[in-house]
């Protein structure tokens, strides 16, 4: 299994993912430390992520940043690069809101302290761990697993 699919075909399993699991891991590369963020993603717009955050939030004021990713099932990993700015078109808004967001904004979409932020790919390491059914036997009982029997793993600039 191991590098068997494409880069692409990797790609698109992490968008299935996280629509699965819309929960990563976002943090600006200043030093501080991420935070668990709930993303939302739009077809209309491939390599870019969504995040409604607040504005008093440590992310809000954007730059470069990372995204951590684990699957629901500990089955997809991802690691991603990119930039974070604020985006705060009504219309985007309107489109991504869902009942989840609002938990998060008492004033709903007119609340004064939402910032939709947008996070724009550069690059991402992704990792699908998904390991043969021999490769699952020989880890019980502590035999080696060989290449074609382990996880695919792709290093892309685009998830689109």
């Amino acid at each position: 299994m191991a590098d068997h699919d494409s880069p692409q075909e990797i790609a698109a399993k992490f968008i299935e993912k996280v629509k699965a699991s819309p929960y990563v891991m976002l943090g600006l590369t200043n030093g501080q430390h991420s935070e668990p963020m709930y993303v939302r993603l739009d077809d209309d717009q491939p390599n870019t992520l969504f995040v409604f955050a607040g504005k008093d939030n440590r992310a809000a004021g954007g730059g470069e940043a990372m995204v951590q990713f684990v699957g629901k099932g500990h089955d997809f990993f991802a690691c991603l690069a990119g930039n974070l700015r604020q985006d705060n078109d009504r219309a985007q808004i309107d489109k991504l809101w869902d009942n989840n967001v609002e938990a998060w904004f008492p004033g709903g979409k007119a609340d004064p302290n939402l910032a939709l932020l947008r996070f724009d790919v550069s690059s991402a390491e992704l990792w699908e761990t998904d390991i043969s059914l021999s490769g699952r036997v020989k880890m019980l009982f502590g035999g080696t697993i060989h290449q074609d029997e382990s996880s695919s793993h792709a290093k892309v600039g685009s998830i689109a």
